[in-house]
């Protein structure tokens, strides 16, 4: 009725709440952190030699490691040590695939291949509908990290320099 008195009630007290000036000084210092860590793990795999074939650690002379260098490959031999090496960054443990970090570094490789395949080839419609699918499964796998493991998330999302 328009003349009764509306009772509203208090908003809930917020128990263990931080002042916005803590939280963002926590966010950067986990920033400091990760950013650390992500250089720590970059600088471990650029110290590893880049060659084909998964030739590492043997002796050979410079002769037979110009054929083997990783400049000397094709296409493919490319995308595929970059994408060993950016699933290596965010790996849990030794062969890790399945982690969602992993798989988003997995499926962004895959979609940069592709961009480059539709910039060549713009009227590639089965493609664009391809990429179109990997882009969804990439937001859902980010979605999921972002409500689960939240710190992952953002190391992925920074380090990927993915605009969300």
């Amino acid at each position: 009725a328009p003349g009764e008195k509306r009772e509203f009630l208090p908003p809930p007290k917020v128990i263990n709440g931080i002042s916005r000036e803590e939280r963002l000084q926590q966010s950067a210092e986990f920033d400091v952190k990760a950013s650390e860590e992500m250089k720590r793990r970059i600088e471990k795999q650029n110290k590893i030699e880049k060659l084909r074939f998964d030739m590492t650690g043997l002796q050979m002379s410079d002769r037979v490691k110009k054929l083997f260098d990783l400049s000397n490959g094709n296409q493919y031999e490319v995308i595929k040590v970059q994408k060993e090496r950016g699933m290596k960054l965010f790996e849990r443990r030794d062969g890790d695939t399945g982690s969602s970090a992993v798989q988003v570094i997995a499926l962004t490789t895959r979609i940069q291949q592709l961009q480059t395949h539709i910039a060549k080839h713009r009227k590639d419609h089965s493609t664009k509908r391809g990429l179109n699918a990997l882009y969804v499964r990439r937001r859902k796998l980010l979605d999921y990290m972002e409500r689960k493991e939240f710190d992952s998330y953002r190391r992925v999302v920074k380090t990927l320099g993915l605009i969300r």
